[in-house]
C-alpha cells in the first residue's frame, strides 16, 4: 500500500490512498467466487458458472461491493501508518470512484484530526500547585444543622385559644367565589393548607394579607376584578365576590433537642450520638466541596498551560450538546410540556453566547484524554458498574432501568459513558500528583 498524506489545514489531511494491483485483482476473485456460489444462473449447477457469464451480468455489483470492503480496510491502515487520530473522516461517494480488476486502485480521504498535544505542568518534577483551603464545621454550622433537623421533624398542631394568624403559621381554608348573587362554577375550593407568608395563590388569589390577624371560624369577604380581556367570558370585565371561610390555625412545633429527638432522627441512642453523626456528614461534604474546589483550579490551570488548535467538528459537537441541554432544561421549566425552539436569531445568538464555553469544554476533555494516554489509565468493568450505582442513585432510579436507557443509546451512548469516567480518572490523577503548599 502507498500513502501520501497532504496538509490542508492545522487540524485537516488530505490520505491518498493506492491498493496494490494484486490485492484488487485478489479481492475480486473472491467476490466472484462468492457471488458464484449464491446466484443461480439457469443451466449451470451452483458454483459452476462461467467467469465470463457472471462478469458480464454482475460486474458493476460485483465492482461496488469490492469497494465497499477494500476502502475501510485501507482507510484503517493509512491512518495507523500516518500515526493520527481522526475526528471525522470524509471518503467520495463510492458510486464515483472507479476501479478495475487489474489495476492499482486509488482514493483520497480527507481527515480532521486531533491535535497531538504537548503534556506539560501535570505532576512531578512540575507539578500544579495549589493553595490550602482550611475551611472547617463550625459550631455554627453544626447549630444550623440541627435546625434544618428540627424543621423536618417539625409537627403542626392547633393554635392556642385567641391566637391571630401570623407569617409562618399554616391555615385551613374554604374558597367560593359568586357572580351576581350565584355560586360561580370553578371558583369553589374546600380544605386546602396555605402557609402564611409564602405568597402562593389560591385561584389566582393571593390571600395572605386577608388571612393575616384573623382567627380560626372568621369569614373574610373578598372581590377580584377582572379585564375585558380575559379568556373567561363570564368574567371579563366583571368583579367576582369571594367568601373566604378560616376553617382551622395550625402553628409549627419544633421538637426539643433531646435525646428523645435524636431516637427520632434514626437509631441514635442519644443527643450527642446525633450531633456526631451530623458533623462527620457534614465533614464529609465539605470534603468533597473542597477537592471539587481544588479540581475546578487544575482544569483552569491545564487550560491556561496548553495551546493548540481545536478541531471544528468536536467545538461544533459539544456547542449542540449545549443548546439541547438548554432545550431539556426549558422543557423542565415549563413541566415537561412541550416548547418552541429558538427563532432562527435567536439560535444564532444562543450559539454565539455559547461557542467559547463549547471550545474549553473540548480543549478540557483533548488535555485529560492526553493524560489518560500517556499514564495507561483505562476504564474497568467495576469502574463502569460504580458510575451506574452512583447515577442510578443520584436519579433516584432502578440500576437495571438505568442500564437499559444507555443500551437504548447504542455504542455511542456506551462511548460516551466510558469517555466520561475516564476524564474523571485523569483529573484524579492530577489531583493526587498536585502538592497543595502549607
Amino acid at each position: 500500500m502507498k500513502m501520501e498524506m497532504t496538509e490542508l489545514g492545522p487540524m485537516k489531511r488530505a490520505l491518498k490512498i493506492e491498493v496494490p494491483a494484486e490485492e484488487v485483482a485478489q479481492r475480486f476473485t473472491q467476490a466472484y467466487k462468492e457471488l458464484n456460489r449464491q446466484v443461480h444462473v439457469p443451466g449451470f449447477r451452483p458454483g459452476k458458472a462461467p467467469m465470463a457469464l457472471l462478469e458480464k451480468r454482475y460486474a458493476k455489483a460485483v465492482e461496488e461491493d469490492v469497494v465497499r470492503t477494500l476502502v475501510p480496510d485501507f482507510y484503517d491502515r493509512a491512518v495507523r501508518q500516518a500515526g493520527i487520530s481522526p475526528v471525522v473522516v470524509e471518503i467520495p461517494p463510492l458510486e464515483r470512484v472507479k476501479i478495475k480488476r487489474d489495476s492499482p486502485f486509488t482514493f483520497t480521504a480527507t481527515v480532521e484530526i486531533k491535535p497531538k498535544i504537548e503534556l506539560r505542568d501535570y505532576k512531578a518534577p512540575n507539578p500544579i500547585s495549589l493553595k490550602p483551603d482550611k475551611r472547617t464545621v463550625s459550631d455554627e454550622q453544626l447549630s444550623k444543622g440541627m435546625e434544618v433537623l428540627r424543621e423536618q421533624h417539625a409537627r403542626l398542631e392547633a393554635a392556642p385559644a385567641g391566637h391571630r394568624v401570623a407569617e409562618g403559621d399554616f391555615v385551613i381554608v374554604s374558597l367560593a367565589g359568586h357572580l351576581d348573587g350565584q355560586p360561580l362554577e370553578g371558583t369553589k375550593k374546600e380544605g386546602h393548607l396555605h402557609k402564611v407568608g409564602s405568597k402562593a395563590t389560591m385561584l389566582g388569589l393571593e390571600i395572605d394579607s386577608h388571612v393575616m390577624g384573623k382567627a380560626e371560624g372568621e369569614t373574610v369577604e373578598m372581590s377580584q376584578a377582572y379585564p375585558s380581556s380575559h379568556p373567561d367570558p363570564r368574567v371579563a370585565g366583571k368583579t367576582v365576590a369571594f367568601t373566604l371561610i378560616l376553617n382551622a390555625v395550625k402553628v409549627k412545633k419544633l421538637p426539643d433537642l433531646d435525646d428523645e429527638f435524636a431516637k427520632d432522627c434514626g437509631a441514635y441512642a442519644s443527643l450527642a450520638e446525633l450531633t456526631d453523626r451530623l458533623r462527620g456528614e457534614m465533614e464529609k461534604a465539605l470534603k468533597r466541596e473542597i477537592e471539587d474546589t481544588y479540581k475546578d483550579v487544575i482544569v483552569k490551570r491545564l487550560v491556561e498551560t496548553h495551546h493548540f488548535d481545536l478541531p471544528d467538528t468536536l467545538v461544533e459537537r459539544e456547542l449542540e450538546a449545549i443548546i439541547r441541554q438548554y432545550m431539556q432544561q426549558r422543557q423542565r421549566r415549563a413541566g415537561g410540556g412541550v416548547v418552541d425552539a429558538p427563532e432562527t436569531g435567536d439560535l444564532a445568538q444562543l450559539r454565539q453566547q455559547n461557542r467559547e464555553e463549547a471550545m474549553r469544554r473540548v480543549k478540557v476533555g483533548l488535555i485529560l484524554e492526553a493524560i489518560a494516554e500517556k499514564e495507561n489509565l483505562v476504564v474497568s468493568q467495576e469502574d463502569l458498574n460504580h458510575e451506574i450505582h452512583r447515577l442510578a442513585t443520584e436519579l433516584k432510579i432502578a440500576q437495571g432501568e438505568l442500564v437499559k436507557m444507555i443500551q437504548a443509546g447504542g455504542q455511542d451512548s456506551i462511548e460516551e459513558l466510558r469517555a466520561r469516567i475516564l476524564a474523571e480518572k485523569s483529573l484524579d490523577f492530577v489531583y493526587r500528583n498536585a502538592v497543595i503548599q502549607g
